[in-house]
């Protein structure tokens, strides 16, 4: 069985959602998270896990989306952080590749967010991009309080900060770009990084894996990374799924 870590199910249009149910239990994945990331989808999230009993959820602000948040979005999800399917505080994090909100502003919210976690006893999905520099002396500040730690998310950076973060105890989460010719700076990491640090996710609608490249992503192309993940390690792919998914369940508790 397989553990969808990181997917949208919210923003999935191609299949009537009960079809979608369907292919997804085909696929052989028994849980799937659905992210939150801006002030329009923490409730449609939580929504959905609360409908359905595979489903569990996330509450966070994308750095995208910093600029965005108010004390109502922070204070939804202190609220929600004893939800029994809420299994952490993210989207959350840095991203100057885009800055479509300000890095000061990304910053402010990224720490912000980080305390909730730990006051609420909760691991991060945390997304970075264009800000190594930044996110490391971030969570090295938070590194003795942040107990539950969590995941890089969709893991696109440095081998210098793959080691960084394995160090502090974080797993990494990898999707669809391993399957990518052009890829191969990621998949250098996945080869580095440990099978027990290892999570699966898709990160759907988003970065369909090869061969269905074109196509909306969906939760249901996960044994395509689960394989590439397992061609790139040399691992038996049953051994891995095995050993992954039960990574799932240690970075989130409340998925057992």
């Amino acid at each position: 069985m397989l553990i969808e870590t990181h997917c949208h199910l919210d923003y999935l249009k191609a299949l009537p959602f009960a079809e979608l149910r369907e292919k997804i239990a085909e696929a052989g994945i028994s849980k799937v998270v659905t992210i939150g990331v801006d002030p329009e989808n923490l409730d449609p999230v939580r929504d959905l896990a609360d409908m359905y009993p595979e489903v569990y959820f996330t509450q966070g602000i994308h750095p995208h989306d910093a600029k965005a948040a108010t004390q109502i979005e922070f204070e939804k999800i202190s609220a929600r952080a004893t939800h029994p399917k809420m299994v952490a505080v993210g989207e959350i994090g840095l991203d100057y590749h885009y800055n479509n909100s300000p890095p000061e502003v990304q910053r402010v919210q990224f720490e912000r967010q980080l305390q909730l976690a730990v006051d609420h006893d909760l691991p991060v999905v945390i997304h970075t991009r264009d800000a190594e520099e930044d996110t490391q002396a971030i969570l090295r500040n938070f590194s003795r309080t942040l107990l539950r730690k969590g995941v890089i998310h969709s893991f696109t950076s440095s081998a210098n900060l793959a080691e960084f973060i394995l160090a502090e105890g974080f797993f990494i989460g990898f999707n669809g770009i391993v399957t990518f010719k052009k890829a191969q700076s990621v998949q250098d990491v996945v080869k580095l990084t440990p099978t027990d640090r290892i999570l699966f996710e898709t990160d759907s609608p988003f970065l369909t894996p090869v061969p269905h490249r074109g196509k909306e992503n969906a939760p249901y192309y996960l044994p395509f990374v689960a394989a590439k993940i397992a061609e790139l390690k040399g691992a038996d792919p049953t051994r891995l799924e095995a050993e992954v998914y039960q990574n799932s369940l240690r970075c989130f508790p409340k998925l057992l």
